[in-house]
């Protein structure tokens, strides 16, 4: 297999599940501490590259952060191909950070809707549903060291995101619904998490970040949870800039992130 070389972006081969090395694009800092792979909305339908993930990538560079804007399959794939494709991104980060210069152990993954589903179940979704290690890569961990959910799809259950539970399961069943929900894979492993979230959402209801800050409250997993008051779904970083609205109070959020990641010393 040809490993990711700097200044080329391979994608994957759709022909088969397992052997590939996902998309990613790289926003690196040079002298960053840590790194953080975003993974952008689109109820599992589609991606929304822009406004979450380029823009937000940039943002991080901003603070000194370095990012990669990660291209996970979704429709007409099911699950378990996106959080495959996850736990192979968080690993493959993992693999270039002696390249890049950023710390192993700083690892984030961050999602906003769909994309915070996504996030949310790879640093809570446990074993590699039939992924068999394919190279050097495979032998990092996939668990991210930390997660940024932005008004993300936690439940199937309560408060459920239904468009993106039928682009996701093929089994539409409640047992299957409580096996996807991120608040009920939550443990005592689960990687700290800084949650956001409008009051207004009238997509993804804001009890989705609720229930998953119960969860992690339950395990005594350091979280961080703001809600804004203004806003509706997929305001991204809520700054005017592309199709996100610009909403003063609610882009605040970004310097809530940026305070949280020097407290918890994922800046450092």
């Amino acid at each position: 297999m040809e490993l990711w070389k700097k200044g080329k972006v391979p994608h994957y081969n759709e022909d088969f599940l397992d052997g590939f090395v996902p998309s990613m694009d790289p926003h690196i800092v040079k002298g960053s501490k840590s790194c953080v792979i975003l993974c952008p909305g689109g109820a599992y339908h589609n991606r929304s590259k822009g406004y979450e993930g380029t823009l937000v990538a940039e943002w991080f560079n901003s603070i000194g952060v370095s990012a990669f804007v990660f291209d996970y399959r979704h429709a007409p794939y099911k699950h378990p191909v996106p959080v495959i494709d996850a736990k192979r991104a968080v690993r493959y980060a993992r693999y270039l950070a002696d390249e890049y210069g950023y710390d192993k152990d700083k690892i984030g993954i961050m999602g906003f809707s769909a994309g915070g589903h996504l996030a949310g179940s790879a640093g809570t979704f446990k074993g590699d549903f039939g992924y068999e290690k394919q190279d050097v890569i495979d032998e990092e961990s996939s668990r991210p060291d930390f997660m940024v959910l932005c008004y993300p799809v936690i439940s199937f259950i309560e408060y459920a995101h239904r468009g993106s539970f039928e682009q996701l399961s093929e089994d539409r069943l409640p047992a299957a619904a409580l096996k996807l929900s991120v608040d009920k894979n939550v443990d005592e492993t689960t990687p700290p998490t800084f949650l956001w979230h409008t009051v207004g959402d009238n997509e993804v209801p804001v009890e989705n970040s609720f229930l998953m800050a119960s969860a992690l409250s339950r395990y005594d997993i350091p979280f961080e949870l703001h809600t804004f008051a203004k806003g509706l779904h997929g305001v991204g970083l809520a700054n005017g800039i592309d199709r996100a609205p610009d909403i003063k109070t609610t882009a605040m959020w970004t310097d809530n992130l940026k305070n949280w990641l020097d407290t918890m010393g994922y800046t450092d």
